[in-house]
This record gives C-alpha cells, sequence and structure tokens, in this order.
C-alpha cells in the first residue's frame, strides 16, 4: 500500500496559496479539481494563521495564476500544472470576476492609459 500512497502523492498537484497579507498554506489537490473546488476546500479548512483574512463565503474567493483570474471551471489539469510540484497561486476575496480575454485588444484602443501591469 505504501507504493500506491506514494504513486497518488505523485498524482496529485501542491498549489501554495498566497494572500495579499503575504501569508501563504500548502494545499494538495487533484488534477480534476476546479477553481470552484479549491475555493471551497480552502474556505472549508481555513488555516489557523489566517483568521484576520477570514471571508464569509467560497464564493468570494478568487484564484490568480500567472496574473489571470481562474474562472470557476477550470481545472489544475487544464492549467496543465505539474503533478507532484508545487505551484504558487494567489488568493484573493473578490465579489465578481472580470470577463474571461477582458484585456483584449478591443479594451486597449479605448484608452490612453499604460496597461503595462494588467497585460502578463
Amino acid at each position: 500500500m505504501t507504493a500506491m500512497t506514494s504513486q497518488r502523492d505523485t498524482d496529485m498537484v501542491n498549489l501554495r496559496l498566497i494572500l495579499v497579507s503575504g501569508k501563504t498554506q500548502d494545499f494538495i489537490f487533484s488534477p480534476n479539481d476546479s477553481a470552484t473546488d479549491i475555493a471551497r476546500h480552502v474556505f472549508e479548512n481555513w488555516p489557523a494563521g489566517w483568521e484576520e483574512e477570514l471571508v464569509s463565503s467560497p464564493s468570494i474567493l478568487r484564484l490568480i495564476f500567472q496574473g489571470r483570474f481562474l474562472h470557476g471551471n477550470v481545472t489544475l489539469e487544464a492549467l496543465k500544472l505539474p503533478p507532484g510540484r508545487t505551484t504558487v497561486m494567489h488568493l484573493v476575496a473578490r465579489e465578481t470576476l472580470p470577463e474571461p480575454n477582458s484585456h483584449g485588444q478591443r479594451n486597449r484602443e479605448k484608452t490612453t492609459e499604460s496597461s503595462c501591469c494588467l497585460l502578463l
């Protein structure tokens, strides 16, 4: 059974979640878990050191990966995260998400302000 357990561990994705405050916590998820699944799990297993950042509902927890908000149904597998390795994501409380591809060409033409920090 030990070999199976270690094999399963290498099939899992380790996420290191970082809050705006800089606090971090590692969680282990299946590649099939979605952003919604992850938010619900973190909310239900809120780390002891994160009391000051506690939110009222898992529905306002948002994951940010490589500068983009992850929408609810995207899975870790779809992001091609390497199983058995640690991936860092930010976790923020936000009521609504921007629409997918909201930083497209159409939006860039509407403003003359620099958007250097919005596009990654």
